[in-house]
């Protein structure tokens, strides 16, 4: 049984007892046995153990893990310190700069925002090394498409993130108006320049929370 450790157990029982959760599972079992997958399968409901869901400012919604050795590790976009930072990760920290005046860390691991208030979700779980989008659509989505409407069902506000196509594709599915919807395209070096640079969506969601009575610090 998966333990989470917070609200999102009872939250999303119902999803884990689930017949397509149930293959799920299954999959899953095979995959970890014959393949290399990232994260290690301990990890990989880290940004649900990090963030619980009354805690929940900021959804940073990204695609699937990193499928390159020892960069992912449950958390979209952040790997452990240690670990050079992926290019999308350099650009996001571009982005940040040039928006908040804050400097590039020293480190990718992005914990700290997750302690802080931003949920740093995959659409999907789990890839196979070196085989990007390897896990998709084998049940990943439902569970994380039930994620973003239970925080859409929430009445504090807060602030969805979307970059690149599958994550825009999730904004049919946030329809409460009490909360703020970004989009722009995904910080990939092949996309970035396509409008993720200059979105400024960190100022937005800051200013955004403010309005509401909240406070994000973006520091790492």
């Amino acid at each position: 049984m998966v333990n989470i450790g917070n609200e999102w157990d009872r939250l999303l029982a119902d999803q884990f007892q689930s017949e397509y959760y149930q293959d799920l599972r299954r999959f899953l079992k095979y995959e970890y046995s014959h393949y290399t997958v990232y994260p290690h399968m301990n990890d990989i409901f880290n940004a649900l153990r990090a963030t619980d869901y009354k805690d929940v400012k900021v959804v940073l919604l990204g695609q699937d893990p990193y499928h390159g050795p020892g960069q992912a590790h449950g958390m979209c976009f952040s790997v452990r310190d240690g670990v050079e930072p992926p290019p999308s990760l350099v650009n996001i920290f571009k982005e940040l700069k040039s928006d908040m005046g804050i400097d590039p860390p020293q480190s990718g691991n992005l914990t700290k925002w997750a302690q802080n208030g931003v949920l740093l979700l995959n659409t999907v779980l789990t890839v196979r090394a070196g085989q990007a989008g390897s896990h998709r659509n084998r049940g990943w989505e439902k569970l994380t498409d039930r994620i973003i409407q239970l925080l859409n069902d929430r009445e504090k506000p807060m602030v969805f993130m979307l970059w690149g196509r599958p994550a825009r594709q999730k904004a049919e599915l946030i329809t409460n108006p009490a909360h703020l919807i970004l989009e722009c395209a995904h910080p990939s070096p092949l996309s970035a320049y396509n409008g993720f640079f200059g979105c400024r969506h960190f100022s937005k969601a800051s200013a955004f929370l403010k309005q509401n009575g909240m406070e994000m610090d973006w520091r790492l």
